[in-house]
């Protein structure tokens, strides 16, 4: 087994996350409560792995819709 000094340790708090990836706390901790965003438990407080949240916003599409928004058309461009 490979062995990991404590500087590779680094662990993120929903706050990093959250500055990171330019979401809120409460979508932070949803993510996690659903098992969606990789996180664990550390003395009761959740903690991210940079490695893994990385992984889980260049995954690609998890259900997100994008929805293109088109002006309605003036009634000087439809005639």
């Amino acid at each position: 087994m490979a062995e990991h000094s404590t500087e590779d340790w680094e662990l993120w708090t929903w706050r990093e996350v959250a500055r990171a990836l330019k979401v809120s706390r409460s979508w932070v901790y949803a993510k996690a409560e659903r098992g969606e965003l990789p996180s664990l438990r550390v003395g009761g407080l959740l903690r991210f792995d940079p490695t893994e949240v990385w992984r889980f916003a260049t995954s690609g599409p998890t259900g997100a819709r994008v929805l293109v928004l088109r002006a309605p058309e003036s009634p000087m461009e439809s005639g």
